[in-house]
């Protein structure tokens, strides 16, 4: 099973995104097409996915370059300091988790959504 990317293209998107996160988790994945360690943390997602457990956890796909606004609105809207390549688990309207760069790890995100 390849990751189910849902594209993150609209501000109304986040408000969206914060309600549905009342009713379970939701992760954005923020991603800065050419930046090598953006792609492989990305590549590290795909790869993992499947085994992942999280595959009932909407994964939104924001891409910087193209949607760069939407990025400084996540973190404002969110209460997180913008990095690239970042991966956000929201829950409750609210981030309760944020890793970057290498620290991705989609373990970490399943440990944050069971706790």
């Amino acid at each position: 099973m390849s990751t189910p990317w849902l594209p993150l293209t609209d501000a109304a998107q986040l408000t969206a995104i914060a309600d549905e996160s009342r009713q379970h988790p939701v992760i954005i994945f923020k991603h800065s097409t050419t930046c090598s360690i953006s792609a492989a943390a990305k590549a590290k997602i795909e790869r993992q996915w499947a085994a992942s457990g999280l595959d009932a956890v909407p994964i939104y796909y924001l891409d910087l370059l193209r949607f760069r606004p939407l990025s400084a609105q996540i973190a404002e809207q969110f209460g997180v300091q913008h990095e690239s390549p970042q991966l956000l688990l929201i829950q409750n309207g609210e981030a309760t988790f944020a890793a970057s760069h290498m620290g991705i790890r989609l373990d970490a995100v399943k440990a944050a959504v069971a706790s």
